[in-house]
């Protein structure tokens, strides 16, 4: 399972989506709610934006949930979370996160995956800044959301 809340799904996300993809026989992608940043799109175009970002990829399904992650990872039968990392203040934060999981759910585990070096600047909060002022987000999401991005900036 990878999760987040892909407020929007970037081509960062999509890098630890398809290499992940490639290492476990089905991955779930989840897309929650993060209750510390107010979101620009709802959780359903969130999804469909997703799984037209993973359509390619035959063993990726797109799915949301409320609550804790490793609940809804439990209930799934899933062993392992996904995370990925972009720079050192990631893994301090995602470390946090990793224990606190562990603690409320011995039996899952989490992998990291480091984001390639292309992507390793791009977050889901600085794409929507650029993109609502008006700068170019072609390269940094998938074409799909760029469209969305521009739309809601001339709006």
């Amino acid at each position: 399972m990878y999760a987040g809340s892909f407020d929007p799904v970037t081509n960062g996300h999509l890098d630890v989506i398809e290499r992940a993809s490639s290492l476990f026989s089905t991955l779930v992608v989840a897309v929650g709610v993060n209750a510390r940043k107010p979101a620009l799109f709802d959780r359903e175009e969130r999804v469909r934006m997703l799984q037209a970002a993973t359509s390619h990829l035959g063993n990726v399904c797109v799915e949301s949930f409320d609550g804790l992650l490793v609940e809804y990872a439990r209930s799934l039968g899933a062993r392992v979370i996904v995370r990925g990392l972009r720079a050192v203040a990631d893994f301090e934060y995602e470390t946090q996160q990793v224990l606190m999981n562990k603690r409320l759910c011995p039996e899952i585990e989490t992998v990291f995956l480091v984001t390639s070096g292309q992507y390793s600047f791009i977050s889901s909060s600085l794409v929507k800044e650029v993109a609502l002022l008006g700068g170019s987000v072609e390269g940094l999401v998938p074409p799909e959301v760029g469209d969305r991005l521009r739309q809601m900036s001339r709006d």
